[in-house]
């Protein structure tokens, strides 16, 4: 599809997959170019078909079909994985020099003014990435944990060696799996933009929280009420979503202040910088 030529793309794929009818890439593919072609009834069956063959969703089909209107929105766990086991050698280099990525330094900001002095047990850094979040909170922790679905960013994130303990899982099954009231301190940087509605994680989160324990996170926004996948493929939440699901989770909102936690093609994201306590 290089050259333009769409219609002719949708062509062609339709009748390789005539031959290989188990081929998600392809059916994802097929997809891409009927919306070039502004086939939206045949873009939607085809990343339908997608997300049939390959239930993981490795391509992200159902993030299509939710830009189409045709899904509820959904991040699945097996997508993320992909983009950032591909993504991760290259990640901070990516994020930090082209992005103009500042949510650790932003959280940290944010976190001291909540917390004097400034000083945590046991911290728990929810899609840690490569670590740059633990980085920053290092000397601030006594036993800090990282957990990111992706095993190549767990990697990069062990090479800085700013944790003491780095688990590859999905988050919602981790903190399903903890013991209540474990956590003095919980950060999440740049994590909800791949998950739609906040209420249950942040449920999850305050279950493993310990009573005074502080919830500091990061999302992207938008002038209106509710959730909005943006083109990218991120979600962003208003600011009153914020507010209801942190009070859905039983959780105290100390703090939430208006920046931006990087750049896209040289322009500022809007974003939320927020502190919640138990």
């Amino acid at each position: 599809m290089a050259d333009g030529d769409f219609a002719g793309a949708a062509d062609v794929l339709t009748q390789a997959l005539e031959l290989v009818p188990r081929y998600a890439a392809g059916w994802f593919a097929l997809g891409e170019a009927r919306v070039k072609i502004g086939d939206r009834a045949g873009a939607v069956l085809a990343f339908d078909r997608a997300c049939a063959v390959d239930p993981a969703d490795r391509h992200g089909a159902a993030l299509q079909l939710t830009l189409l209107g045709a899904a509820t929105p959904a991040t699945p766990p097996a997508y993320v994985r992909a983009v950032f086991d591909q993504y991760a050698p290259a990640f901070d280099k990516a994020l930090v020099e082209g992005l103009s990525y500042r949510a650790p330094q932003l959280l940290l900001d944010a976190v001291k003014v909540a917390r004097v002095p400034m000083k945590f047990g046991t911290v728990l850094d929810l899609g840690c990435g490569t670590g740059l979040t633990g980085v920053a909170f290092r000397p601030y922790c006594d036993f800090l944990i990282g957990i990111d679905v992706s095993g190549g960013m767990i990697a990069q994130a062990k090479a800085k060696g700013a944790y003491d303990k780095l688990i590859e899982a999905e988050i919602t099954a981790f903190l399903a799996s903890e013991a209540p009231s474990t956590y003095h301190l919980v950060l999440a940087g740049d994590v909800f933009v791949y998950v739609a509605y906040l209420g249950p994680l942040f449920a999850a989160t305050a279950r493993a929280m310990k009573d005074g324990a502080l919830f500091a996170f990061t999302v992207e926004t938008h002038d209106g009420e509710g959730v909005l996948l943006r083109d990218t493929l991120r979600y962003a939440h208003g600011a009153s979503h914020v507010r209801a699901a942190l009070a859905e989770a039983k959780l105290a909102l100390v703090s939430l202040e208006t920046a931006s936690t990087r750049t896209e093609k040289g322009e500022p994201v809007p974003g939320l910088i927020v502190v919640a306590a138990k």
